[in-house]
């Protein structure tokens, strides 16, 4: 029963039952077998004993049953038993809700799932990246949404959200627009020229969300394969980060990276991609899923590496300033909570945006850095602060990866990042590090060449076959980078 119930809930997102309710479980299931039993045994007293093929039919329907009884039932437990409670607290304080006190050191692995799970969410986004300029679609996602995080091959069961839009972004800084987060097509006659594709809004399905105890709502942007590139000629300028937060009790107005704004704010009217900003297309899509499940307990979770990280963070103040996470007549208004868990995030702000943000109920942000990454630091701190609660991992410690050998773009890299996750044993220098998750190592080839020589996986694997290169009916190879529906918005 025990091996049942651990196959019913999603892996990393399963709600943390106490002994005592998966003891209450197991009893349940045990008295309806029983119940079972007594009533087959009666039956064979009073006729003649069934043939060996129909009790293999029989004792298969009754596992069949008892399986399904189990899933309903555990279904059930997230949300009236005794023990839902704990479970509902359980996601809340992974969450954050308590800024995440007496979990990070040493990681809690009930966090270290959850935080490993969001990150592949935000991987997708980098896997499904057309990032070729010899490609008509570069700068676009290279699957449609309906199967997307399939498609992607998100490790931690796919079938778990369901992504409901694609998130498209410019930017009015011919700067940050030609040479820093933006990929622009060379071909002639391409998708587009002044967009690209920045991510996904993503629910939870019926069964995901009876396993989390809550409707997630995610919010995955997008990062820059480039930030290491860039980071010797990042733009450090300064501007107020009007519409998104203003001055409040304690803070004068706040000012942002002017880049990370203006990717997350501007609009163009020329691309029928961002007639509305990525800001309005994400705010208009969380209102229209929390109105879709107005009779759910829901949660928003915004997650991204990189520039990605950097957008989360604006997103995660900006619903809560805002009220876009508040429904309901004022009578019993509900505030659904807001949470950002980031990977490999530069600076975003001044000393009044930290203000604005630590004094904002409700915005919580989880930022997770790798003690080698150059990228979280690479702002000035004399003008730039760090905001939320810093969860440090070191994949110098790792014995999976070479050293020396591994450099800047492996520091960075979000795949390297959540083997850091996985293994990290604490923050001090004594500290070790092993597999507390059992992660494929694999994936840390993905982009870069890190692991060691004793592990036969190449180097930056992860590629569409041939290029997306095909041979046509006439034998021509042609290019066909992406699937119908790819440019859905």
């Amino acid at each position: 029963f025990r091996a049942i119930l651990s196959r019913v809930y999603i892996p990393s997102l399963t709600p943390t039952f106490s002994p005592e309710v998966i003891a209450f479980l197991n009893l349940l299931c045990f008295f309806s077998r029983c119940s079972t039993l007594r009533t087959s045994c009666h039956s064979h007293r009073s006729s003649k004993t069934p043939s060996i093929d129909t009790q293999f039919i029989q004792l298969r329907a009754e596992v069949s049953k008892m399986h399904r009884f189990v899933f309903l039932l555990s279904a059930l437990a997230a949300t009236t038993l005794p023990g839902a409670v704990d479970a509902r607290r359980s996601w809340a304080e992974l969450s954050g809700k308590y800024n995440w006190d007496g979990l990070l050191d040493p990681l809690d692995v009930d966090l270290r799932r959850t935080i490993i799970r969001y990150g592949e969410l935000a991987q997708a986004t980098s896997d499904a990246f057309i990032g070729d300029p010899a490609s008509p679609y570069a700068g676009a996602s290279r699957y449609a949404p309906p199967a997307f995080l399939r498609k992607a091959q998100v490790p931690t069961d796919p079938d778990a959200y369901r992504v409901t839009r694609f998130v498209y972004a410019t930017s009015t800084s011919a700067r940050v627009h030609a040479d820093v987060f933006m990929t622009r097509p060379a071909p002639p006659g391409a998708w587009s020229t002044e967009s690209n594709w920045m991510g996904y809004v993503a629910v939870a399905t019926d069964r995901a969300a009876a396993a989390l105890g809550r409707r997630d709502i995610v919010v995955a942007w997008r990062g820059t394969k480039r930030a290491v590139e860039w980071v010797d000629d990042l733009d450090i300028t300064l501007v107020p980060a009007t519409g998104v937060v203003g001055p409040g009790p304690g803070w004068s107005q706040p000012s942002v990276h002017r880049g990370f704004l203006s990717v997350y704010a501007s609009k163009n009217s020329t691309s029928r991609f961002n007639k509305q900003s990525a800001r309005e297309q994400v705010l208009a899509e969380i209102r229209r899923l929390l109105n879709a499940y107005k009779g759910e307990n829901c949660s928003i979770t915004l997650t991204g590496h990189s520039l990605g990280a950097a957008l989360s963070t604006l997103t995660a103040i900006d619903i809560v300033t805002n009220g876009i996470n508040v429904r309901g007549p004022p009578s019993s208004r509900d505030t659904v909570p807001v949470t950002a868990i980031v990977f490999g995030s530069p600076r975003v702000g001044d000393d009044q945006w930290k203000k604005a943000f630590d004094s904002t109920p409700g915005a919580r942000l989880l930022r997770v850095r790798n003690a080698p990454d150059i990228v979280p630091t690479i702002l000035p701190s004399a003008f730039y602060k760090d905001v939320g609660v810093e969860l440090l991992v070191d994949t110098l410690k790792s014995p999976y990866l070479r050293k020396p050998g591994v450099g800047p773009a492996a520091w960075h890299n979000l795949e390297c990042y959540l083997h850091g996750v996985a293994g990290t044993q604490g923050a001090g220098d004594g500290a070790g590090f092993s597999m507390a998750v059992d992660r494929d190592l694999a994936l840390v080839n993905k982009e870069v060449d890190a692991l060691k020589d004793q592990y036969p996986v190449p180097a930056a694997w992860w590629a569409e076959r041939n290029k997306g290169m095909v041979k046509d009916a006439s034998g021509r190879w042609v290019l066909q980078d992406h699937e119908e529906g790819n440019l859905a918005m």
